[in-house]
């Protein structure tokens, strides 16, 4: 095109009063208020050539038309603004296929005169019509806020009542600015250019298909296609077209998984059946794994009880570890049975995960989809061994294992423990294991008692060693008095050494025939004293004693020497008078 040529069809141009029905003024429409449209299209019924809908191909762009050849003895000029979107781009180029109105058959500088524009609009309202015809949506823009409701482009501008924008009532009609929707047409009028729409009629209708839809597909078990919209740590959301269903994270597959999204990803296309509709609630649960054959289904010819199998660990918990058979099949060996003789508590000290294991299957719950397995099972059973080898009585010779405050672990059988009890580890009272033994000494026991239930076996140390408390008890008798050293004193009396590790109690009570507040002040630790022996008890170990019964027997006996002493006296001779009157002088000096 020459630039005489360009200048016209810029002329021509600027005499077009071309307005997109985006320009229209939003607010400008409100209730009972009408868009008059024919100042916009301006359609006569006239049958002639021209103001009607054709066919063309752009043959050229200019910088400010574009020519179209539409069949005519000239081409057709548009302004380039038809084709220029929001930001500035060309929507057309040479060769493309377009409808355009033919306005007029030919201007003042012999071009055809079209618009794409109002060929649009002419669409639009055929479309808008139809559908209202049809009582099916059409798709459209909601522009902003007006009075009583909401601008919507749907080709053309049209009217969306603020009580018709959705299922529950709206308080900010403005939140919905910008969302593309579907809409029903309940009211239209091209000669005012007033189009009605309800957005809520159309989401009505596809809440009642979409139930439908869904108890269809929930009684014939039959699958439908959705869409990833969301995901969470405990499952996806689902968009099966307007309502959205939940696919929980134990219904995705059958295999294990830690998250939704190793399996699935947003927008992702899928395929689900429909587990369960709470049609009151609008709750819908799917399952996607059910689609596939479930690995539960022959378990008990695969995994039967008493065989045994190799698996993968892949998760540990407090109370065991749980293992892979195969994908989607997997069991848990409790910590009861991961040792036949350690107490495990914590599964780690075991198994790791990642771990290829051997198990046994112990128990199948084909209906709870559990399976119970075992590891000690692939080990024989040590305490068969004990069973046939040791009995109560039996001397053992073992290493200290492990020293507690209650006792000492001297091992029987290899991964095999006894205890010996505090109590069982000296004839002598101890307070401390320690004091006796260190870890790795050999020592000799005696078996006292075998819990195969319980997997326990008591051991005595002081059993195979000379009972040094029979031999006191043989060798004293009540009322007797004896030498003890005070090895400790406490608020109700002391504790002393008798010899040979046998040791007796001095009770409070028994220090003195005065009341006394204080043991300390009667008796000090280390030093000597004689006692009486006022308890003797052979089965409970135990002691008695008593130092004021002790000196009240030494002054009895001392009083009676005296008597039996002056009773002789008028019996004796001079001589043996001298020599008594010095006995006494020197038991007077003693006293």
């Amino acid at each position: 095109m020459n630039s005489e040529h360009q200048k016209d069809a810029k002329e021509v141009s600027e005499k077009k009063s071309f307005v997109s029905p985006l320009d229209l003024n939003s607010e400008n429409i409100g209730d009972g208020e009408q868009i008059d449209m024919s100042d916009y299209l301006d359609i006569p019924s006239s049958e002639s050539m021209e103001r009607q809908l054709l066919k063309g191909k752009v043959v050229a762009v200019t910088g400010t038309d574009v020519l179209v050849d539409v069949g005519l003895k000239s081409e057709g000029i548009i302004p380039i603004a038809e084709f220029t979107s929001p930001k500035g781009e060309i929507l057309v180029h040479p060769g493309d296929e377009i409808e355009v109105f033919l306005e007029k058959m030919e201007d003042a500088n012999g071009y055809v005169v079209l618009s794409k524009v109002k060929a649009q609009k002419i669409k639009a309202w055929e479309e808008i019509e139809q559908a209202f015809k049809e009582n099916r949506p059409i798709k459209g823009i909601i522009l902003d806020r007006v009075k009583g409701g909401l601008a919507v482009d749907v080709g053309v501008k049209a009217f969306l009542p603020g009580s018709l924008a959705d299922v529950q009532p709206v308080r900010n009609l403005r939140a919905l600015r910008g969302q593309e929707s579907e809409f029903k047409v309940i009211k239209v009028n091209r000669k005012r250019g007033n189009i009605v729409l309800s957005r809520k009629a159309y989401l009505e209708e596809l809440m009642t298909t979409q139930r439908e839809r869904m108890m269809k597909a929930k009684e014939t078990n039959s699958p439908i296609k959705g869409t990833v919209k969301n995901i969470t740590p405990f499952g996806a959301f689902i968009d099966l077209g307007g309502i959205d269903g939940l696919l929980h994270i134990t219904d995705m597959t059958w295999k294990r998984i830690n998250h939704p999204s190793d399996l699935l990803k947003v927008g992702q296309e899928v395929e689900v059946l429909v587990l369960d509709y709470d049609e009151e609630n609008s709750k819908l649960q799917l399952g996607m794994k059910q689609l596939e054959p479930s690995p539960w289904e022959n378990i008990d010819e695969k995994f039967p009880p008493g065989s045994r199998v190799k698996g993968k660990v892949i998760s540990l918990t407090n109370y065991g570890a749980f293992v892979e058979l195969e994908p989607g099949i997997e069991g848990m060996i409790h910590v009861s049975e991961m040792s036949w003789t350690k107490k495990v508590k914590n599964p780690s000290t075991i198994v790791n995960v990642g771990d290829e294991v051997e198990v046994a299957v112990l128990q199948i719950d084909k209906d709870a989809k559990r399976i119970s397995l075992g590891l000690k099972q692939i080990e024989e059973d040590p305490w068969e061994s004990i069973k046939e080898n040791l009995e109560v009585g039996d001397v053992i010779q073992g290493r200290v294992k492990n020293i507690t405050e209650f006792g000492v672990f001297v091992e029987v059988l290899p991964d095999v423990d006894g205890l010996v009890h505090i109590s069982d580890l000296s004839w002598k009272r101890i307070t401390d294991p320690s004091e006796l033994y260190k870890k790795d000494d050999i020592v000799e026991a005696k078996i006292l008692n075998i819990d195969y239930v319980n997997k326990r076996i008591s051991l005595s140390i002081k059993e195979i060693l000379p009972d040094i408390w029979e031999d006191f008890f043989s060798k004293h008798s009540l009322d007797e008095v004896v030498e003890g050293k005070v090895t400790k004193i406490v608020d109700f009396g002391a504790f002393v050494d008798l010899g040979e590790g046998v040791e007796g109690l001095v009770h409070i009570s028994e220090l003195a025939e005065e009341h006394i507040e204080n043991p300390a002040s009667v008796l000090e630790v280390g030093q000597s004293y004689k006692f009486a022996l006022i308890k003797l008890d052979r089965d409970e170990k135990r002691i008695g004693l008593s130092l004021k019964d002790a000196k009240r027997k030494e002054q009895e006996e001392k009083e009676k020497e005296k008597q039996r002493l002056k009773e002789a006296e008028g019996r004796l001779s001079l001589g043996d008078i001298f020599d008594l009157s010095k006995f006494h002088k020197k038991e007077d000096e003693n006293d």
